[in-house]
């Protein structure tokens, strides 16, 4: 079955690709190369994959970089089940690292609300991290979310979309490549 027609569980009803893998995979490679160009050993670079999200896009991101990294993981959310945001964010993992003097480049599979991050950033900033910047694999540039992105993989519609690591109560998670539901 082509991804086009590729049916949700439960439902025949198929999904609409809004980008391919090979899409993806390009773009990985090339927000890679422009991330190793930005940072160097003594940078001490800590990739913190905001999950579950962004776990795909985070294992495909570290293993195109040139640079040494570390990595670590948190879990924060404001959408538990649902299709919308609730607005309360909870952490609900923290990290392991200490962040202390390092570079931070947190990695999320998406900005919407940009909610998560007015939260994340700050944080790890009070924690001391010497710098934070975001790489984010899709960004809808909805109003009111006024976070600093450093790195976009692609410019997001703004609907629903699953898939490569981004789920819909934890369907589709699975998919290679990202459609709206």
């Amino acid at each position: 079955m082509s991804p086009e027609a590729a049916p949700s569980p439960g439902t025949s009803a198929p999904h609409e690709v809004v980008f391919t893998e090979e899409q993806i995979r390009s773009r990985v490679g090339a927000l890679a190369a422009e991330i190793s160009d930005a940072f160097g050993p003594e940078d001490r670079l800590l990739l913190v994959g905001l999950l579950k999200g962004s776990f795909l896009f985070l294992a495909d991101l570290a293993r195109n970089l040139t640079v040494p990294v570390h990595v670590d993981f948190m879990i924060a959310s404001s959408y538990g089940a649902g299709r919308e945001s609730s607005g309360e964010v909870r952490i609900r993992h923290d990290l392991e690292t200490d962040v202390s003097g390092r570079a931070v480049l947190l990695v999320e599979d998406i900005v919407d609300s940009g909610a998560t991050l007015e939260t994340i950033v700050p944080l790890l900033r009070k924690r001391g991290a010497r710098r934070v910047d975001v790489c984010t694999l899709l960004h809808k540039r909805l109003p009111g979310a006024d976070v600093e992105v450093r790195w976009v993989g692609f410019d997001a519609p703004n609907s629903f979309l699953v898939g490569y690591g981004l789920d819909l109560a934890e369907d589709f998670r699975h998919l290679p490549y990202i459609a709206s539901v």
